[in-house]
């Protein structure tokens, strides 16, 4: 089984408190359908476990297969400069059909960011990095597509479906509890 191998520090994007009883990652891709998919489940997982669950949501841009992934990422990430991370994340997921330069500056004003600004951060590359940081992370840790999984650093081999997550998060939680007495 893969583990992951850079641990969860406070460069990353977290929901959740530290101290919650399983912390679940994810490797995804803005333009990913599948991590489309598997937004609103995560959504649906938060919602089932409330505070027992810690969400840290890393970037894994398929740039290859995805040629609007890099820069949804880096919108991402110019969002998360300003405070605004998950909102981006959100709306970046939500209107995943039209992922494009148009969308993601929209979606920047629309957080009461400046197009502009972005603009020049991606024609920069000013988030590169981070996004990079990300996905070399992602490859150490076994993560050869999207969306990856890993619970409590262990990698989620079975279904991203509500009923798999909701499973393997819950059979983490037994066996940490049974470690715990």
């Amino acid at each position: 089984m893969a583990h992951l191998k850079v641990p969860v520090t406070s460069r990353d994007h977290v929901q959740g408190s530290e101290s919650a009883e399983v912390t679940l990652v994810e490797y995804g891709d803005f333009e990913c359908p599948h991590c489309g998919r598997a937004y609103g489940v995560v959504k649906q997982v938060q919602v089932h476990f409330g505070d027992r669950l810690r969400f840290v949501y890393r970037h894994f841009p398929l740039r290859e297969i995805h040629p609007q992934a890099e820069a949804a990422a880096e919108t991402s990430e110019f969002a998360a400069a300003r405070h605004r991370f998950w909102e981006m994340h959100d709306l970046l997921f939500e209107n995943q059909q039209a992922l494009g330069l148009p969308l993601m500056a929209e979606s920047a004003e629309a957080l009461g960011l400046s197009a502009a600004e972005l603009r020049e951060a991606l024609a920069g590359g000013q988030y590169a990095s981070k996004v990079q940081a990300d996905f070399l992370g992602g490859v150490r840790s076994g993560v050869n597509g999207t969306p990856t999984f890993f619970i409590d650093g262990e990698r989620h081999e079975g279904s991203y479906e509500l009923a798999g997550l909701v499973s393997a998060i819950e059979l983490r939680v037994s066996r940490v509890g049974i470690r715990r007495t």
